[in-house]
């Protein structure tokens, strides 16, 4: 089965297998949010060093949801001890590629982590696509070896404790107390017993003094990405999709069903009823749920407007940063209504959601694009803006979906569609050369089709809306007003003082930076959290390209709402 879950590994422990196995119950639990299903432990001695070790999961039953899935798993032979939290998109591939070789225990693609492993150690990694986080306990050699997906989109801490100890988790509640030295393992990197993380993926696209030439038809883009949709729809559970009424998810959700309808996707495999379920949250009258509604009708899904008050979403600040594990402004801004819709979604039975995560990275769909100097350019900050997904929109839709026991799948971010779309030309990506001036163009371009469209036409040329600022401007601005309040300006002096570390830009970060340290009270949890400085969700790099984003480094989208006002 495969799962989306919690995963827990302690190794090099100097207590005995009772005492660990008292301790990692203890230190799972805190995450059992992830994993409401079923829990799942393997305490064992290395036969190298006589110290102890312990892994724990967590389960949120999503593909084959017998016990035959139940983790840890282990190999044929019982050599290899695993844990894998995500989803690999390709494990009937490989079940079919060692169907002679392996004996399969169910169906879960989580063995697939395992048999790649066993037939060729952490080369293996580069044969799984989907998204993942997997310890891996090794009794042939008595060592460990930690992997994560090509961009980050499933959480992995590590961390060393006082012993020297070796503490893996999905999320930092799992271990925060129990580590000297905490950090998160880099996307599309491996972890062994020398503690030196070493990248498994290394696409061309990642250096950022190459610049793509290839020129690709808006048609190879659409076939594409629905290959990545049908791929992201295996499961063995109810399924819905977000549509936030930009033109990111409601493609994605197009796609959804017209897979549906063709039969491509059969909803009775999922156990769901003849309909597909789409969510947007806003509030009263937002831009989104406006959008959002003309988009379900057109495409016919059973459509929730889940509308929310400026009150609601402060209620749960608490909350949401306990769970999303962050004090950075517009994560916490955009978690919010996130972590509020899906407890709705959670409550009609849906385990698994569709989203649009990545697009605007990958095609430079944010409005400070505008303002690229050149390809170059274009192309350099597209590739940081990727490569830092795990820390900010990718943390959020895990982490504010997780807290309700639901799984988060962003087609856009498959690890083959990705990387043919970073290696597109970036000039045929740059609003300012296409004919309507407007970012996302080719995408956009990629699903018009005036005699079957996939969406509304004024939805697919919409222009870009941060999804803290779609959800409704008067929540980021009930923020902005709470937060002076709560903050004193004496408070917001000292604020060097009291937080010499990651010291906060606002008073609204401040606000976040204290509920923080209330859950996750030490240097090294605060370290993990994204700091520096942006205009509507640029990089720092970007800042350089006009003199009026290093005046104003309002994170919002409205920063920069001046550039673009594109009038279909």
């Amino acid at each position: 089965i495969k799962q989306m879950c919690g995963i827990l590994a302690i190794f090099g422990s100097r207590l005995s297998e009772k005492e660990l196995r008292r301790l990692i119950t203890k230190l799972s639990r805190r995450q059992r949010q992830r994993g409401p299903d079923r829990s799942g432990l393997f305490v064992g001695t290395n036969q190298k060093d006589g110290t102890t070790f312990a892994l724990a999961f967590e389960r949120l039953a999503i593909v084959d949801t017998s016990d035959a899935g139940r983790q840890p798993l282990q190999s044929d032979d019982g050599n290899v001890i695993y844990l894998a939290n995500g989803e690999i998109y390709n494990h009937q591939e490989i079940r079919q590629r060692y169907a002679n070789k392996h004996q399969f225990q169910g169906g879960s693609d989580s063995e697939a982590v395992g048999i790649v492993y066993d037939e060729q150690g952490v080369e293996g990694f580069n044969n799984l696509i989907g998204m993942f986080g997997t310890v891996i306990f090794d009794r042939r050699t008595n060592t460990f070896v930690a992997a994560r997906d090509h961009v980050g989109i499933i959480p992995l801490y590590t961390g060393v404790g006082v012993n020297g100890e070796k503490f893996f988790s999905s999320e930092l509640k799992g271990i925060w107390d129990q580590c000297v030295k905490i950090d998160t393992l880099q996307p599309g990197h491996y972890i062994q017993d020398d503690w030196v993380q070493r990248p498994w993926y290394q696409p061309l696209w990642h250096n950022l003094e190459y610049v793509p030439t290839r020129q690709v038809e808006p048609l190879e883009i659409r076939e594409r990405l629905t290959r990545a949709v049908k791929s992201h729809l295996i499961g063995d559970v109810p399924f819905g999709v977000i549509i936030s009424g930009g033109v990111d998810s409601s493609v994605i959700a197009a796609i959804a069903m017209r897979l549906v309808r063709s039969g491509e996707v059969n909803l009775k495999t999922h156990h769901m009823e003849p309909e597909v379920h789409s969510f947007c949250i806003g509030l009263e009258n937002s831009p989104d749920l406006l959008a959002a509604r003309k988009v379900a009708d057109f495409i016919g899904t059973k459509h929730h407007e889940i509308v929310f008050t400026p009150d609601e979403g402060i209620d749960s600040i608490d909350e949401v940063v306990y769970y999303t594990e962050t004090f950075n402004q517009t994560t916490i801004r955009a978690s919010t209504p996130l972590f509020l819709m899906t407890r709705i979604i959670k409550s009609l039975g849906i385990k698994i959601l569709l989203s649009g995560e990545g697009a605007d990275e990958i095609f430079g769909g944010y409005l400070y694009f505008h303002k690229a100097p050149n390809e170059e350019e274009f192309q350099k900050e597209t590739v940081r803006k990727v490569r830092d997904l795990h820390k900010y929109d990718l943390l959020r839709g895990n982490k504010a979906t997780q807290a309700w026991g639901v799984e988060l799948r962003p087609p856009f971010l498959d690890r083959e569609f990705l990387d043919f779309s970073m290696d597109i030309d970036p000039r045929q990506k740059m609003t300012q050369n296409n004919p309507r001036k407007i970012e996302k163009y080719i995408l956009r371009e990629a699903f018009y089709d005036p005699e079957n469209p996939y969406i509304p036409e004024e939805i697919l040329w919409r222009q870009k809306e941060q999804f803290s600022d779609g959800v409704g401007y008067g929540w980021v601005d009930s923020l902005k007003e709470l937060t002076n309040d709560k903050v004193t300006d004496e408070m917001w002096e000292n604020r060097e003082t009291t937080y010499p570390v990651s010291t906060p830009f606002s008073k609204e970060m401040y606000y976040y930076r204290s509920i923080f340290e209330s859950h996750f009270g030490n240097e090294q949890c605060v370290r993990t959290v994204p700091y520096n400085r942006s205009v509507a969700c640029s990089t720092e790099y970007a800042l350089a390209w006009d003199e009026s984003f290093q005046k104003n480094t309002d994170e919002s989208g409205r920063a920069v709402l001046g550039l673009s006002l594109i009038h279909i």
